[in-house]
């Protein structure tokens, strides 16, 4: 019986047409609209219209080009590496939250100061979560299948993370970065009992978290009747909505929403979603609905055809990368549609933001990477036992 070797590297670089059509759109759709949303925010606070469009046209310079050192990177380098790169993860929390060094920001100190660019470090640790959990079920799945222990062990870090990430405080991460953990388990083979309690277990820490904090919940309440509140609580989902109604079906056309001039707080950020619907409409919703739905699907079917190859660590990684783009993109439009309660994500590769636009095309072109290498190891068996999906 002969074994087939891994290529230490790929001898020419495979794209996935169709990915990279998305992605593009994504980045072009989100550039534009953060262009619409910032030109007057950027002439009032620093006397430059382009100063928020020009700075986010450096962050996709910087995410492209951090994107090919990673897509460039073999896989197997990334999974020798994926603890202590979560452990480094952990390190950068801590060091966050230290006086002088964390940056804050409407009371939340989630960033750090690089060179004059403010990274949110709950970014990098999601990219770092999905490494290491992709690592742990690849070495661990027979103890995830049979031991509830082989549960719980992955579990304890992230704790520990989702902890410094509520001391910053940053809950919408926390979450994020536990359901990616629980999430990429699951498919891993754990029980669904296991599985269902985790998710229980979840459910009820947070709604405890929710309802000891009164910051949270005032969003809560806020969240399920903004009008009580028009004016305080409820202020910005009010205008969230308002700019869904105004959208209506074809959108008031670009550039001349009313919502984003100072009524709309973090319109080119949070609440980007919103300026789509008020200016793109129904149609430019359903568009960037589409677009995501797309990634989500065609980043669980290279996890697919990468499992059917051998390639499980590739497999999780795809797996992760869908867990974390479905689900954050999912609150971020849910908020905005006012179905959720606010939480400070980003809508990725679209929202303004140098750490996040970076992670993202990080993130993104480590799925690039998983593509590339599933197909040159198809490309070099006999077509007969070739087992690639194409799709």
């Amino acid at each position: 019986m002969t074994t087939r070797r891994k290529p230490s590297r790929i001898g020419r670089f495979h794209f996935d047409p169709l990915l990279v059509v998305v992605c593009l759109s994504l980045l072009l759709i989100g550039y534009v609209m953060v262009a619409s949303a910032s030109l007057h925010l950027g002439a009032k606070m620093d006397g430059d219209s382009f100063h928020y469009p020009v700075r986010q046209s450096l962050h996709i310079g910087l995410g492209l080009f951090l994107g090919s050192c990673v897509a460039l990177t073999p896989l197997h380098v990334w999974a020798k590496s994926g603890q202590g790169l979560f452990i480094m993860g952990l390190l950068l929390l801590v060091i966050v939250l230290i006086p002088g060094l964390g940056v804050k920001v409407n009371g939340s100190t989630r960033w750090l100061s690089l060179g004059g660019m403010r990274i949110q470090v709950s970014e990098v640790v999601k990219y770092f979560a999905v490494i290491y959990m992709a690592g742990y079920v690849t070495r661990h799945q027979q103890s995830i299948r049979e031991s509830a222990f082989g549960l719980i062990k992955p579990l304890i870090l992230f704790s520990v993370a989702s902890l410094l990430l509520l001391m910053e405080p940053d809950f919408g991460s926390a979450v994020v970065i536990v359901i990616i953990a629980i999430g990429i388990m699951f498919l891993a083979g754990a029980r669904l009992s296991q599985f269902i309690i985790s998710m229980t277990i979840l459910a009820l820490l947070a709604a405890l978290l929710v309802y000891f904090e009164p910051y949270r919940m005032k969003r809560v309440t806020s969240f399920m009747n903004p009008w009580a509140d028009a004016k305080d609580t409820g202020y910005q989902l009010v205008h969230a909505l308002i700019s869904f109604g105004r959208g209506e079906w074809a959108g008031v056309g670009l550039g001349s929403g009313i919502q984003k001039l100072f009524y709309l707080p973090e319109a080119h950020t949070d609440f980007l979603f919103s300026v789509i619907a008020e200016e793109l409409g129904l149609l430019g919703v359903l568009t960037v609905i589409a677009l995501f739905a797309l990634l989500v699907w065609r980043t669980f079917e290279i996890g697919m055809a990468a499992e059917k190859a051998g390639e499980r660590f590739a497999a999780f990684i795809a797996y992760g990368l869908g867990i974390w783009f479905g689900f954050q993109s999912f609150v971020n439009m849910g908020v905005n549609m006012g179905i959720l309660p606010t939480k400070g994500l980003t809508l990725p590769l679209m929202s303004y933001g140098g750490g996040s636009m970076m992670i993202m095309c990080c993130a993104v072109a480590l799925l690039f990477r998983v593509y590339s290498e599933v197909a040159e190891i198809n490309a070099n068996m006999p077509k007969e036992r070739s087992k690639w999906v194409n799709v």
